[in-house]
């Protein structure tokens, strides 16, 4: 009898272990997960260059148009000076205002509280819930290309306009 609980709670324990993945040991894919957002990232670090790409995102309007509204972040940590000189969708140019300079230690950040850029793709027709390329094109680090989610217009990105 004694033998018989002994054997059900050795087996509850190895049942338990495995079901919660901590059998996986320190190199669980679990573990391993960086992203925590939608947002696509990426980072270029040649030629002098050291600029990251945070939180890249699109959000589709809801006005039936087809147009998208670029969300997220560009941080220049180099120290020479660089310019974002335009952006496109899916070969279609973005209509970009804002900061496009960037010394060390500066972000341009598309939508927002802190926002200094917008950038609209009109006619972008990729719906919510796909990815799509987005171009960026620097004076000096040259051209990134991230593939993007696209998001609907609600909730968090209920508020971004064109």
């Amino acid at each position: 009898m004694r033998l018989r609980n002994i054997l059900t709670i050795a087996t509850s324990f190895v049942v338990a272990i495995s079901l919660t993945g901590c059998g996986a040991g320190p190199n669980a894919e679990s573990r391993t997960i960086t992203r925590v957002t939608d947002g696509a990232e990426t980072a270029i670090t040649k030629d002098g260059s050291n600029i990251k790409v945070r939180n890249l995102l699109l959000v589709e309007l809801s006005d039936g148009s087809g147009t998208g509204v670029l969300v997220g972040s560009i941080i220049s940590t180099a120290d020479q000076e660089d310019a974002l000189l335009g952006i496109s969708v899916n070969g279609i140019n973005a209509l970009y205002s804002g900061e496009s300079v960037m010394a060390k230690n500066s972000v341009i950040q598309f939508e927002g509280a802190s926002a200094n850029a917008k950038a609209v793709i009109p006619g972008m027709n990729v719906s919510a819930g796909k990815e799509t390329v987005v171009s960026l094109f620097f004076a000096k680090a040259g051209l990134v290309t991230i593939n993007a989610i696209v998001r609907d217009q609600r909730d968090t990105y209920a508020g971004i306009t064109a």
